[in-house]
């Protein structure tokens, strides 16, 4: 196991970066990267792939919401989607290379990894190792996880230096309807933490008082959450969290 680096435990990890679509820094976007470097917070970011598989910092699988355009995110090549502005910006979606240049080291960097299998199982593989190359060579402190343990378990092969955790959650139908009951109630008890090699988990936070986060917790390993919305919201959440994901204020 790979311990997650301590700056992220400073406290706060900005939600996607720094991002206010009102003023012009739209979710994963360079500018709300660079926000967030400005004021000193570690970062969590989405990647998706693009077309010709390189890694983008982009949560959605698909390209209404954040930019307008019709289609799925891998419908476009990388630089297609450069091209592609994000709404409430005038920039295009970054590549996951060209979001680590913006931090340069600065802060530390969150990468969420998102499910491409579509029940969270073992089709995994291209993102990952896209992933992997775009960090060769960073010197800036880093982690990465995903809700599939498969991703994280090709990440633990492919690249066994990097820290690695789960983002995790209660799993509840209501929120996860894509998903299968099986895999709703297996996800839910977390049982791949020690197989995967995983050194933290990113919990759902109103479900932080869950017996399973609170063994991990016991066990001395960092639990992270998300996603925090006002101080009233973190106050409750560092009962348990030892760092927050946070937007929409400032901490």
């Amino acid at each position: 196991m790979i311990p997650l680096p301590v700056f992220f435990l400073a406290g706060h990890i900005a939600h996607r970066g720094l991002h206010d679509r009102a003023a012009g820094r739209p979710e994963n976007s360079l500018a709300a990267f660079r926000a967030a470097v400005g004021i000193g917070v570690a970062i969590e970011l989405d990647v998706q792939p693009s077309k010709d598989g390189e890694a983008m910092a982009f949560h959605d699988y698909d390209l209404a919401r954040l930019t307008g355009r019709e289609g799925a995110v891998d419908d476009l090549s990388a630089a297609a989607l450069g091209e592609t502005p994000l709404l409430g910006g005038d920039e295009g979606v970054p590549t996951l290379r060209a979001a680590l240049a913006a931090v340069a080291g600065r802060v530390p960097v969150l990468i969420e990894v998102k499910d491409r299998d579509g029940d969270m199982g073992p089709r995994v593989g291209p993102l990952e190792d896209a992933v992997i190359d775009a960090l060769d060579g960073y010197e800036g402190d880093v982690a990465v996880m995903s809700f599939n343990p498969h991703s994280v378990a090709r990440m633990a092969d492919r690249a066994p230096h990097l820290p690695r955790g789960l983002t995790t959650s209660a799993f509840e139908a209501r929120h996860w309807p894509e998903l299968s009951d099986a895999t709703r109630a297996r996800l839910a008890a977390i049982p791949d933490l020690d197989r995967v090699g995983g050194a933290f988990i990113s919990h759902q936070a109103d479900a932080l008082q869950m017996p399973r986060v609170a063994e991990i917790k016991a066990s001395g390993l960092p639990v992270l959450c998300w996603t925090i919305r006002s101080r009233a919201q973190e106050a409750m959440a560092r009962r348990i969290a030892d760092a927050v994901t946070f937007e929409g204020y400032l901490p």
